[in-house]
C-alpha cells in the first residue's frame, strides 16, 4: 500500500465509503473513522481495526471489476500476507445491507443457501468485501521512520534475517513448467515500465536518459538470460512478497511487520528472490542510505548463502528504480518532477561499471576482523565473505551452532580449511566477475591461503589489498575468552585455538608487503587504498 495521510473527509467518495464513516456500521466500538486512499483501494481506520476495500477497477495488470473478483482478491491478500504478518491479517469480512446503510462484519449466505424471509435475505447479501486487519499507526512504516531519523541497523538486520528465512523455505518455488522466471516473463515488465515512462516524460534530456537505460537493460537481459534460466532450475524463483519497499514495512511495538504484498498479479509475485532483495536495496539507496543498503544486502547474503544472485542485482535494482519512477510519474501526471528525476539518476548510477576490488584480512582470532570488515563494507559498498560462516555452511551447520570440534578436529582439520578457503576463493571470483568490490573476512595466517586469493585478483586484474590487523596478545586473549563465553558469534575460536595460531602463523613475506595496509586495532581508519 502506498502510504497516504489519513483523512476524515467524507466528500468525493462513493456512497458506500461515505456511509462507512459512521461508527454504527461496525460490530465493535469506534470513536472515529479515518480513510487512506490509494489508486486501487480504500482503507478505513477505526482505531483497533482497519478495513481494506478494493476499488471496482480494471487496470489491465489487475482486475477488481466484479464483486466475485474482489472477494477472491481479498482472500488472496489474507492468505499471502499471513506468511509474513499473520498477526496483522485477521480475515475477509462481508459488508451487507445497502450502500447507504451498510453493515460491516455482516453474515452473507453460506454456500448459496437462502433464508425463508426475502427481506432478511436481501439484507444479508454481501454487497462488498473487505480485508480486516489489526490497525497500526500509518506513521509506523519505515519510510516515515526514515523521515524522522529513526531508521537504523536494528530494523535493517531484522528485515534481512526475516527475509532470508522466508526465501529459504517459507515460500514455494515455481514449478519447472510454469512461466514464472522464464527470461521473456522477466523482460516484459521491464519493457512495460520504459514504454509507460516514455509517454509521461516531457523533458528531452530525461527522454534521452530513459532511452539509454532501456538499451542498457535490454543488453543486460540478453547477457544474463542464461543465469536467469539457471536460477529457475535451482529453485530461486519463488512466490515472494513482490513489493518490498520501505512503505510496506512497519515497526510496531518493537517488532518488524512486512505487509501488503502483491496479491493481484502472480507474474509480479513469482520472481527471483534477488529481485525482491533489489527492491529494498534500491529504496535504501534512493533515500541516501548506502550504508544501510549494503548492510541489508550483506546480512541477507550471509543468511541465505545466495551469492550467485548478486550478478543479477544491478539489473533488478535498475528495474525496481524504474518501477518507482513509473509510480511517481503516474502520480504527477504529464511532464516530470524531482522524484522521477531522482529515480532516473539512481538507475544511471546503478548501471555504471565500478572498479572491482579484492581485499582480505590478516589477523589472529579476536583481532577485530569482523568489526573492521563490517565498517568497511558499509562505507565502501563491498560484499563480505566470512570464513567462520562459510565453513559451517559447507557442512550444513547453522552459523551460530557449535560444531563440538577442537583444533585439527571436525570443521577445523587441514582438509576442511582447504575446502573452506577454496570455497571463499570461488565465491570471490564470481563476485569479482559480476563487478563487485569484495572483502574476505578470514585469518589468512598461512601463505597458501593468501596466494589463493591473490592469484584470483591478478587473473581478474583488480586491486588486491591485505589488511594486516595488529593487536597485542593480551587484548586478543581477553576478547577471545569473552566471545567464547558468550557464544553469540559464528567463530568457535577459544584460547587454545588462539595459542595455536600464535605458534604456527606464517608472517607476511617481504614480497607481500606492497599490498599490505597495517591496521592497529579496529578503531584505526583505513584509507581509500584506491
Amino acid at each position: 500500500m502506498q502510504p497516504h495521510t489519513p483523512t476524515t473527509n467524507q466528500t468525493n467518495h462513493p456512497p458506500l465509503i461515505c456511509a462507512l464513516f459512521s461508527p454504527a456500521c461496525y460490530d465493535h466500538a469506534v470513536a472515529q473513522v479515518r480513510l487512506i486512499e490509494t489508486h486501487i483501494s480504500w482503507v478505513l481506520l477505526t482505531g483497533e481495526y482497519a478495513y481494506k476495500i478494493k476499488k471496482p477497477v480494471n487496470l489491465g495488470f489487475l482486475d477488481f471489476s466484479t464483486l466475485a473478483l474482489r472477494r477472491q482478491a481479498c482472500a488472496d491478500e489474507v492468505r499471502l500476507n499471513r506468511r509474513l504478518a499473520p498477526e496483522l491479517y485477521l480475515g475477509v469480512v462481508a459488508i451487507t445491507g445497502s450502500p447507504d446503510m451498510p453493515k460491516i462484519n455482516g453474515a452473507p449466505h453460506v454456500n448459496g443457501q437462502a433464508e425463508n424471509n426475502p427481506t432478511e435475505n436481501k439484507q444479508r447479501e454481501a454487497i462488498e468485501y473487505a480485508v480486516k486487519m489489526r490497525q497500526f499507526s500509518p506513521d509506523a512504516t519505515l519510510d516515515h521512520l526514515d523521515e524522522r531519523g529513526e531508521l537504523g541497523t536494528v530494523q535493517i538486520d531484522l528485515l534481512a534475517a526475516r527475509l532470508a528465512r522466508f526465501h529459504l523455505g517459507e515460500c514455494h518455488s515455481a514449478p519447472p513448467d510454469s512461466p514464472w522466471g522464464e527470461s521473456d516473463a522477466i523482460a516484459q515488465p521491464v519493457k512495460d515500465n520504459f514504454q509507460l515512462l516514455a509517454t509521461r516524460l516531457g523533458d528531452l534530456a530525461e527522454i534521452r536518459r530513459l532511452e539509454k537505460l532501456r538499451n542498457w537493460s535490454m543488453a543486460e537481459h540478453e547477457r544474463l538470460a542464461p543465469l536467469m534460466r539457471e536460477r529457475k532450475r535451482a529453485g530461486r524463483i519463488r512466490e515472494c512478497h513482490g513489493d518490498l519497499h520501505l512503505g510496506n514495512l512497519a515497526w510496531v511495538n518493537g517488532e518488524l511487520q512486512i505487509f501488503d504484498c502483491i496479491e493481484f498479479s502472480p507474474a509480479l509475485r513469482w520472481i527471483d528472490v534477488i529481485s525482491e532483495v533489489a527492491f529494498c536495496f534500491m529504496d535504501l539507496l534512493h533515500r541516501q542510505h548506502r550504508d544501510l543498503a549494503t548492510r541489508f544486502l550483506n546480512a541477507w547474503l550471509e543468511a541465505s548463502g545466495d551469492y550467485g544472485g548478486v550478478a543479477l542485482l544491478r539489473y533488478y535494482a535498475v528495474y525496481r528504480a524504474m518501477v518507482r519512477a513509473k509510480v511517481a510519474a503516474l502520480r504527477v501526471g504529464q511532464g516530470s518532477d524531482a522524484e522521477v528525476s531522482a529515480y532516473l539518476q539512481l538507475a544511471e548510477q546503478l548501471a555504471q561499471d565500478t572498479p572491482a576490488q579484492l581485499w582480505i584480512t590478516h589477523g589472529l582470532s579476536g583481532s577485530g576482523k569482523t568489526t573492521l570488515t563490517q565498517s568497511l563494507l558499509e562505507k565502501r559498498g563491498m560484499i563480505r565473505l566470512r570464513s567462520d560462516v562459510e565453513r559451517k555452511r559447507l557442512s550444513g551447520i547453522d552459523a551460530l551452532a557449535r560444531s563440538g570440534g577442537g583444533i585439527n578436529e571436525g570443521l577445523y582439520t587441514q582438509e576442511a580449511s582447504r575446502r573452506t578457503y577454496a570455497y571463499l576463493a570461488q565465491l570471490a571470483d564470481g563476485l569479482l566477475e559480476a563487478g563487485w568490490r569484495v572483502i574476505v573476512d578470514a585469518a589468512f595466517l598461512e601463505r597458501w591461503q593468501r596466494d589463493l586469493l591473490r592469484e584470483i585478483a591478478q587473473r581478474r586484474e583488480v586491486q588486491f589489498r591485505i589488511l594486516d590487523i595488529q593487536v597485542d596478545h593480551a587484548t586478543l586473549r581477553e576478547r577471545v575468552g569473552l566471545r567464547a563465553a558468550q557464544g553469540e558469534d559464528a567463530s568457535e575460536a577459544d584460547l587454545r585455538v588462539l595459542q595455536h595460531q600464535i605458534e604456527t602463523a606464517q608472517p607476511l613475506d617481504a614480497d607481500e608487503l606492497p599490498d599490505v595496509t597495517a591496521v592497529f586495532g579496529v578503531d584505526t581508519p583505513v584509507g581509500p587504498c584506491d
